[in-house]
């Protein structure tokens, strides 16, 4: 019975999903030992028959995972395991099954396989989710909106700026992403302690050809396993991108609140329920989700780097939990990627809102846009700031506009026109580069 929820179906993609069950690794276990064996009988190690006769019987439907997991039971020992029942199944060629290799030979290679399937789909949904990202900062360049700073009213973005910065950070993701492939897809077949000793003169040639027929690169050197800072660079990636898309869901659902609502997901108010008890929420449950899982993403971090300090060539405290970090780094990543596309693609996003929002300080959140103004106009920054420090606590205090404020304070009216206060008071107005800087922002992240 089903106690995971990946095994539910309730994380992942199938596809994702697929890659990491049972019946898919045990081929790929599969598919390592019978490049290993084509290896051999090309450098003349073993009968040039034999790869042939070991391929037919390399099949889950031959070698089932129940008959694996039976002679576990005697062995105690997972890879010796498929070795005996393979070796079983091919009859008087199964002598040759495991030829000079050691179990992680045969496990690191088959992860790497399985990671290099895994990595393609998360590039893929990374770059989706990008493109998302681009086209909601172009499409929404110009929609005004407040910036906030320590939860606060500070001074106006557009709702493009926004998406911007999140598109820029996906694309330093898809950078990275792309610059630990080469490190983490690697394979080995060096034996018991990585020295080759077990394959004799020819190791370098068999290591060689049952790399080119698994389309991999071999590792540099190894111990008995591939050095484990490899895959503890990519639970890092993992974690930092899940980061980013914990910020992205974070701004969704505080965009969402009843009294901000200047953004929300999508809802079908025809069929979805937002509380079993209150039939008027519409909660953001999607992001809400991404945010929970970001938190177990980044957990898996200190188990992935504990596992870098095997004890000298390796034990096996890294085995066990692996079986957790590896599925569930990617798997939920998957998930993340997925829903977080999904919450953007549907989102509802309210520009009157955001209008009325950039009306709540009456004017105060253009403050620094006076200032500056009079700095430049020889009153001096420091001067400028006290004063409009002032100013706006009055206001505030009096239910004042600041346009109002400002025409009242003869300090100001000494110093600026009607218009210019105008000017400086308008929202629009104080938007700096941002249209150049979404413009530089989304080109960078669709270069990647």
């Amino acid at each position: 019975m089903p106690i995971c929820p990946i095994d539910t179906g309730r994380y992942g993609s199938s596809d994702m999903r697929g890659l990491f069950e049972e019946e898919g690794r045990l081929q790929r276990f599969m598919d390592v030992e019978v490049a290993l064996a084509e290896a051999l009988a090309e450098v003349g190690e073993i009968p040039p028959e034999a790869p042939g006769k070991i391929r037919e019987k390399a099949t889950t439907d031959i070698v089932t995972c129940a008959k694996v997991k039976e002679r576990e039971k005697i062995t105690r020992h997972d890879v010796m395991a498929v070795v005996e029942v393979l070796a079983e199944e091919s009859g008087e060629y199964g002598k040759y099954v495991h030829w000079g290799a050691t179990s992680y030979d045969i496990v690191d290679t088959a992860w790497a396989l399985i990671m290099r399937d895994a990595v393609a789909m998360l590039d893929l949904r990374l770059r989706s989710l990008r493109d998302t990202l681009c086209d909601l900062a172009v499409k929404h360049r110009h929609t005004i909106m407040v910036g906030r700073t320590h939860g606060q009213h500070a001074t106006p973005i557009t709702f493009g700026f926004k998406m911007a910065v999140y598109a820029a950070e996906a694309g330093r993701n898809l950078e990275r992403l792309e610059q630990l492939q080469r490190r983490l897809l690697v394979g080995k077949m060096s034996g018991a302690v990585g020295t080759m000793a077990s394959q004799g003169e020819k190791a370098l040639e068999i290591e060689r050809l049952v790399m080119e027929k698994l389309d991999l690169k071999p590792a540099e050197i190894t111990t008995q396993v591939v050095c484990r800072d490899r895959l503890a660079e990519f639970v890092c990636w993992a974690a930092l991108t899940a980061s980013s898309l914990d910020r992205i869901s974070t701004e969704v659902r505080n965009l969402q609140r009843t009294e901000i609502m200047e953004a929300a997901e999508g809802f079908d108010a025809g069929s979805q329920v937002g509380s079993s008890t209150m039939p008027h929420k519409q909660n953001p449950i999607d992001s809400e989700k991404v945010s929970g899982l970001a938190k177990v993403m980044r957990g898996l971090v200190v188990t992935a780097l504990e596992n870098v300090a095997l004890w000298h060539e390796r034990d096996l405290t890294d085995s066990s939990s692996e079986r957790f970090v590896i599925p569930l780094s990617f798997i939920l990543m998957d998930e993340m990627l997925m829903t977080t596309n999904k919450v953007l693609k549907n989102l509802r996003v309210f520009p009157d809102n955001m209008r009325r929002n950039l009306g709540i300080t009456k004017g105060a959140i253009l403050s620094e846009a006076v200032m500056m103004a009079l700095a430049r106009k020889g009153v001096g920054r420091q001067k400028a700031h006290e004063m409009l420090r002032g100013i706006t606590a009055r206001a505030s205090k009096e239910g004042a506009s600041l346009r109002d404020a400002l025409g009242e304070t003869k300090e100001i009216t000494d110093r600026l026109s009607a218009e210019e206060i105008e000017e400086l008071t308008s929202p629009e107005r104080y938007l700096g580069k941002a249209d150049a800087l979404i413009e530089r922002a989304v080109k960078y992240a669709r270069s990647v």
